[in-house]
């Protein structure tokens, strides 16, 4: 009985010291939001890349919608918020909701995976990647392997899983999907056959090559970063690639506000992972110097 009643004045005793503690104590942090660059999230009307492909994101995020006899195909979405404007640029282009049949994803980051959920709940859409990024996508970009919880977006699954070189087809368009860890390590270029004025045109959708605040050596998450970038950069080298477009069109030197002019200036494959390694390697240094 003393045992018990020792318990019983301990259990009464504990919320007063809790709540003593905590009056005195800093407040807990805000919750933090993910904002990007106001460009990223400017509506833009469709821009045509090739006969059947077209740019529908916005000023600064790539989105492209690839319009076939037997549906269309999404390759990224944006950001979350970006889901009515890429049905209305659909709309614009004659496409309706039930008409898009396959999303397919550079990789599973908020600013490119964002609205996935809603576009395949509102068009049946199935969502096509590979299993590294479905994991991310499941997770709605929760314990991030660099970001951990800051880029979080609402989740989606994958309907197919492909492999490095797998076909994906619809409507006679053959997607082949390369696999470019790096980014991450779901990060995936596509590419296909398109024509312009009568001539064909090898598209390819490379994915970001950039390491955004990452450590790069003795990454305890990711071991073999350094290593995956190494094989990547020559992974884009090789692509075939008449015409390059990235995630963030800056990458690669598009405009999209510049209309027809958009690819005046835009970089082959090769120039494209010659000038992303040049920036991974000064990288490699600062981090190997201790300096920014």
């Amino acid at each position: 009985m003393r045992l018990h009643l020792l318990f019983f004045t301990l259990a009464m005793a504990l919320p007063i010291t809790h709540a003593t503690a905590a009056t005195g104590s800093a407040p807990l942090p805000q919750l933090r939001a993910y904002t990007v660059d106001s460009s990223w999230l400017q509506p833009m009307p469709p821009l045509q890349i090739a006969d059947h492909t077209w740019q529908i994101g916005t000023a600064n995020l790539t989105a492209l919608l690839v319009q076939t006899a037997e549906g269309a195909v999404l390759l990224d979405g944006g950001m979350p918020q970006m889901a009515n404007h890429l049905l209305d640029n659909m709309k614009a282009r004659g496409v309706a909701p039930q008409d898009l049949r396959l999303i397919l994803l550079s990789h599973a980051h908020a600013d490119h995976a964002g609205p996935v959920a809603e576009l395949k709940r509102r068009t049946a859409a199935h969502v096509v990647t590979n299993a590294e990024s479905a994991v991310l996508l499941a997770r709605g970009g929760s314990d991030d392997l660099h970001f951990g919880d800051d880029i979080t977006y609402p989740p989606a699954s994958a309907d197919r899983i492909i492999m490095d070189g797998e076909v994906v087809t619809l409507g006679g368009i053959a997607f082949t999907a390369h696999f470019m860890p790096g980014h991450t390590p779901g990060s995936t270029a596509w590419t296909w056959t398109d024509t312009r004025n009568g001539k064909p045109v090898r598209i390819a959708y490379a994915d970001s090559l950039s390491a955004p605040g990452y450590t790069l050596q003795g990454n305890v998450r990711y071991p073999q970063l350094i290593q995956d970038y190494r094989r990547t950069f020559a992974t884009v080298r090789g692509l075939p690639c008449d015409l390059l477009l990235t995630p963030h069109p800056g990458a690669s030197h598009w405009d999209y506000a510049a209309g027809d002019n958009a690819g005046a200036k835009a970089l082959s494959c090769k120039a494209y992972a010659d000038e992303a390694e040049k920036v991974f390697d000064a990288q490699l240094a600062r981090e190997t110097t201790g300096t920014r």
